[in-house]
């Protein structure tokens, strides 16, 4: 995109026409500021620690004025290692760079979150010896929950999550807030097609369970095989297509009045069944 000439400063020969107020020049550090459009913002002290210890482009950290503490020490030693440029801004800044969101004082502006292609999930469980274990989100729209669920998928050994790229949450910064840094550590593929996904992991030999209230207790599951769970949308569930591709069903026992579990507690419960099994 060219950018516009710029009509703040001009003779009489370019004078406006009547009606039609010239708009005023940027100022020179307010332009310094801003933002291209590709990029993201990782806001919070933590979030921001695990970002600048991957292997992820950081293009600049806002910092704000007068603030200290170890962690923040941290985060700044850490961006001077890196050269990446660090800016000190009032709080009202940050504010306005998070949309009032809670970021502690720190955020950083990165490159958009790079997907993972499904290669990647077989090479990180070769790389760990161990048989695949993938999550599987379908429609999962609230970013709280798929951050809850990359933070246990880090904490557990999980080798990776699958989302579709339709109707649920991609990776943004809250995802990565809620995260609290997990995000740069699990790789997460977005694909066109669930299902489609789900027959060529079949192909590959990994095994395809999916969360149903008809399913067997999950406590008897057995999870030393190369595995991939399903956990379906908050209030819709799982597809009735991805249901029928499944294995086998699973369910969570409960015995009080609310005969359902936030999707990221649900999917926390599951790949913790899966790390009891595989690290007896």
């Amino acid at each position: 995109m060219k950018n516009k000439p710029n009509r703040a400063f001009k003779d009489s020969r370019t004078a406006p026409k009547k009606g039609r107020p010239e708009p005023k020049p940027k100022r020179r550090d307010d332009a310094e500021k801003e933002i291209p459009e590709n990029e993201d913002f990782v806001m919070g002290r933590h979030p921001v620690l695990e970002l600048l210890r991957s292997d992820r482009d950081v293009n600049k950290l806002f910092i704000q004025d007068g603030l200290g503490g170890e962690k923040l020490g941290d985060i700044i030693q850490l961006a001077k290692d890196r050269k990446i440029q660090i800016q000190a801004v009032p709080k009202s800044k940050l504010d306005t760079l998070s949309d009032n969101a809670v970021h502690q004082g720190v955020i950083a502006a990165t490159a958009a979150f790079q997907y993972a292609v499904l290669d990647d999930l077989f090479e990180a469980a070769a790389a760990k010896n161990e048989d695949p274990f993938f999550i599987i989100l379908d429609g999962v729209e609230d970013p709280h929950n798929l951050g809850s669920v990359l933070r246990t998928a880090d904490a557990c050994g999980a080798h990776g999550v699958i989302i579709p790229k339709r109707r649920a949450v991609g990776l943004t910064a809250t995802v990565a807030k809620a995260s609290t840094g997990a995000i740069e550590h699990v790789p997460v593929v977005r694909v066109t097609n669930l299902h489609r996904t789900v027959e060529e992991l079949k192909e590959r030999g990994v095994w395809i369970y999916a969360t149903d209230m008809s399913g067997q207790d999950y406590r008897q599951w057995d999870t030393t095989l190369p595995l991939a769970m399903i956990i379906g949308n908050e209030g819709k569930g799982i597809s009735r297509l991805l249901k029928e591709s499944a294995d086998g069903l699973l369910t969570i026992p409960m015995v009080g009045h609310v005969q359902s579990l936030n999707a990221g507690v649900a999917a926390g419960l599951m790949m913790y069944e899966v790390f009891r099994k595989r690290h007896v």
